[in-house]
C-alpha cells in the first residue's frame, strides 16, 4: 500500500487579482492539496494477470491442434507432386469411397459442431444520446445564483460549490431539471417520473427513429437507473408507453453506480445468447432530481455540482443478417467489484446526513479505491487486448520483479525490477473514460500514459453534459462519431466506475468506418470543440 504522502497531489491555482485588504491589486495564489489515484499499475497482483490469461486460454485446443495438423498435412501432400496428389485421390475415393464418405461425414460434424457452440456474435446496430432542451441549460455562475435564492444554503456552503465547479471540467451548457432550483422540495415520486420519462423516452424516440426497428420488435429490455426506483419499475413504463409485446424479457438494474451501463450491455449479451434471433434495448440514465442534497455535509454536497441530465439507448442485436448494416462488434466485458471489501461498500453510500437530509456520501479514500478496483480490472483486461510482445514484456518484468522481491525477503524493489507498463495505445484507437471529473480524468490520463487527444472524449462530455453516470460513456463514444474518428477495425475502450466499487470495461471493433450521424447531441457544438483549457 502506497504511503499516504504517495497519494496527495499539489497544484498551484492563481487566484486572480485581489480587490480588497492589505495585498488588494496584486496577484494572489494559493496551494491545492488532494488526494491522487494510486499509481497501479507499479503494483500489479500476479492472480489478475492469471485471471486475464485464464480467458484467453479457455479455447486454446485449437491454437494447440491446428497447427499440428496443418503441419502433418503439408509435410504428406509436400512430398507428391499434382499429378500423383490427383491419382493417389481418385484410387482412394474409387476402391474406398465408405472411407471416403466417412471422413466428410465426420468433417461436417465437426465444422457444424464447431459452429453452433461457438457464442453467437453480438452487433451494436446504433444507439441514441438525448439532449435535453436549451431551457434547462445553465452556466456555472447562474448555477451557484440560482442556489442562492432557493434559500436551501448558506454562504460557506455556496462557496464551497463555486470552488468545486471551478477546477471540476465542467463548462457552462449543462442541464439541470428546474425542480432542484425551487424553494420546496423536489425529490417527490412526481417530479421523478417527469423527469425519468423526458430523458429515456427521448433517448428511445430517437433510437427507433434512427434504427427504424418497432418496439415490438423487441425482445429484451435492460434499465439502468442507480436512485430511482419506483413501483412499477422504469423498464415497465418502458414497456407501457411503446406498448411492447408481451413475452419481452425485462429487467430493471437499481443502486448499481455510474458503472452499470456496462452490467447492463453484459445482460443484454447473455440474454441475446440464450435468445436467437432477437434485438435488444439497453437503456441507462440517472434521475438528478430525485437524489438533489439540500444540506450542509460537504462530501454530500459534491454530487450536485457534478451530475446532470442525461439517458442513452443502445440496440444491440444477434441477428446474422444485421451483420451489414450493425456498427461495431461486441468484443470484450471485464467486470471488477470490490463490494467484499468494507471499505470499497461504503466509498459512495446514500444516506441521510445529521438534518435528515438524504444525499450520496463520498469517502475520502474514493480516489485510492477507484485506484485499486481499476488496477484489478486492467490486469485482468490486458492478455485479451494487448499485442503479443506487449505481454511478453509486461509478463517477464512483473515475474522477475516477483522474483527478486522474495530474494530480497520482502524488501522494496530496486527501480529496475519494476513491471513493465504496458501502451493501451497499442491495444485501442479509441478510449472512452467515463467522465467522473477533471481530477480523476487526470489521474487516469497520467497512470494509463494516454495522451490529450486519448482523453478528448471523456473531457468534452464533461465540459459540455457534465457527469451524466452511466450514459456518460455513450455520449463520449456520440462525440468520436460527431468528429468522424472511428474507421473500420477500430477498438473503442469504453471504461467506467462507481459504487459497489465497481470497474468494468467494454470493448467494441467497428464495423465500418461511421459516418457523421444526421442526429447527435454534438451537432450543434461540434464544430467548436475540443475547448483548448480542458484539453490538458
Amino acid at each position: 500500500m502506497a504511503s499516504e504522502r504517495d497519494l496527495l497531489s499539489t497544484e498551484i491555482v492563481n487566484r486572480g487579482v485581489e480587490s480588497s485588504g492589505p495585498n488588494a491589486g496584486s496577484h494572489t495564489f494559493s496551494v491545492r492539496v488532494r488526494r491522487r489515484l494510486p499509481d497501479f499499475l507499479q503494483s500489479v497482483k500476479l492472480k489478475y494477470v492469471k485471471l486475464g490469461y485464464h480467458y484467453l486460454i479457455t479455447h486454446a485446443i485449437y491454437f494447440a491442434t491446428v497447427p499440428v495438423l496443418v503441419l502433418v498435412f503439408s509435410a504428406e501432400v509436400s512430398s507428391l507432386n499434382r499429378e500423383e496428389l490427383w491419382k493417389k485421390l481418385w484410387e482412394d475415393a474409387r476402391y474406398d469411397i465408405v472411407s471416403v464418405i466417412s471422413f466428410f461425414a465426420v468433417l461436417v460434424f465437426t465444422v457444424s459442431a464447431y459452429l453452433m457452440s461457438r457464442p453467437r456474435s453480438i452487433y451494436l446496430i446504433d444507439f441514441a444520446c438525448y439532449r435535453p432542451h436549451d431551457d434547462l441549460k445553465v452556466s456555472k455562475d447562474e448555477f451557484i445564483e440560482m442556489a442562492r435564492k432557493t434559500g436551501k444554503y448558506d454562504e460557506a456552503t455556496l462557496e464551497f460549490q463555486k470552488k468545486i465547479l471551478q477546477s471540476s471540467g465542467i463548462g457552462d451548457e449543462t442541464y439541470i431539471p428546474k425542480a432542484v432550483m425551487r424553494q420546496e422540495n423536489c425529490a417527490t415520486m412526481k417530479e421523478a417520473r417527469l423527469e425519468a420519462s423526458t430523458v429515456i423516452f427521448g433517448a428511445l424516440d430517437e433510437l427507433f427513429e434512427q434504427t427504424r426497428v418497432r418496439p415490438k420488435d423487441i425482445g429484451v429490455l435492460v434499465v439502468n437507473c442507480s436512485i430511482f426506483n419506483p413501483t412499477p419499475s422504469l423498464s415497465a413504463m418502458v414497456i407501457n408507453h411503446y406498448k411492447m409485446r408481451s413475452n419481452i424479457l425485462s429487467y430493471n438494474l437499481g443502486g448499481m453506480g455510474c458503472s452499470a451501463g456496462i452490467i447492463a450491455v453484459d445482460l443484454g449479451r447473455d440474454m441475446l445468447q440464450a435468445n436467437p434471433n432477437n434485438y435488444a434495448v439497453v437503456v441507462s440514465t440517472e434521475i438528478v432530481g430525485f437524489n438533489w442534497y439540500n444540506g450542509k455535509e460537504r462530501s454530500m454536497i459534491i454530487p450536485n455540482c457534478f451530475f446532470r441530465m442525461g439517458c442513452s439507448a443502445v440496440l444491440l442485436s444477434n441477428r446474422r443478417r444485421d451483420y451489414p448494416r450493425a456498427k461495431y462488434r461486441l468484443e470484450h466485458i471485464v467486470r471488477t467489484h470490490k463490494g467484499a471489501d468494507d471499505d470499497s461498500f461504503r466509498s459512495i453510500y446514500q444516506e441521510e446526513d445529521d438534518q435528515k437530509f438524504k444525499g450520496v456520501k463520498l469517502s475520502k479514500q474514493l480516489m485510492e479505491i477507484g485506484g485499486n478496483a481499476l488496477k484489478t480490472n486492467i490486469t485482468t483486461l490486458g492478455p485479451l487486448v494487448l499485442p503479443f510482445s506487449e505481454q511478453l514484456l509486461f509478463f517477464a518484468t512483473l515475474v522477475r520483479r516477483l522474483l527478486l522481491g522474495k530474494k530480497n525477503n520482502g524488501s522494496s524493489t530496486s527501480p529496475s525490477s519494476k513491471p513493465y507498463i504496458p501502451d493501451y495505445k497499442l491495444a485501442f484507437e479509441h478510449f472512452c473514460v467515463h467522465a467522473a471529473s477533471k481530477p480523476v480524468l487526470d489521474e487516469i490520463q497520467r497512470n494509463l500514459g494516454l495522451s490529450d487527444k486519448n482523453m478528448e472524449p471523456s473531457r468534452m462530455t464533461l465540459h459540455r453534459f457534465g457527469n451524466t453516470s452511466s450514459s456518460s460513456i455513450w455520449y463520449e463514444l456520440a462525440y468520436l462519431e460527431a468528429k468522424e474518428k472511428v474507421k473500420r477495425g477500430d477498438r473503442v475502450w469504453q471504461l467506467a466506475f462507481g459504487s459497489g466499487f465497481k470497474c468494468n470495461s467494454l470493448v467494441w471493433k467497428s464495423m465500418k468506418r461511421v459516418k457523421k450521424p444526421s442526429r447527435s447531441p454534438w451537432l450543434d457544438c461540434i464544430d467548436n470543440l475540443p475547448v483548448a483549457s480542458f484539453t490538458g
